[in-house]
């Protein structure tokens, strides 16, 4: 009876070991390496400041922005813009990608 137990205990501290722990290292080191090349694109000057995005908006008439804002365009405009970095983000991912 005690090396049934033993042998159960032992199945599942090889589980918790191999899936969980391993999985939680592995996906923490593809979480701080995402995070860490987004601060590497900032800092480079690739992707763009605030002041020059409120810049290049400043520029467009009233006109344009009554239909923009009818069309939901500061909600959607974000999200796109969002949408796509996290595709490219997650296909530089090796295991994922």
């Amino acid at each position: 009876m005690f090396g049934i137990l033993l042998s159960a205990f032992n199945v599942v501290l090889g589980f918790v070991f191999r899936s969980i722990i391993a999985k939680f290292f592995a996906y923490f080191a593809m979480w701080f390496v995402t995070t860490e090349f987004i601060s590497v694109l900032q800092s480079a000057g690739i992707l763009p400041s605030a002041a020059s995005l409120a810049g290049a908006f400043g520029g467009v008439g009233s006109d344009v922005w009554y239909f923009l804002d009818l069309f939901g365009f500061s909600y959607g405009a974000p999200a796109i813009v969002a949408a796509f970095a996290t595709r490219f983000i997650i296909r530089r991912i090796p295991v994922i990608g």
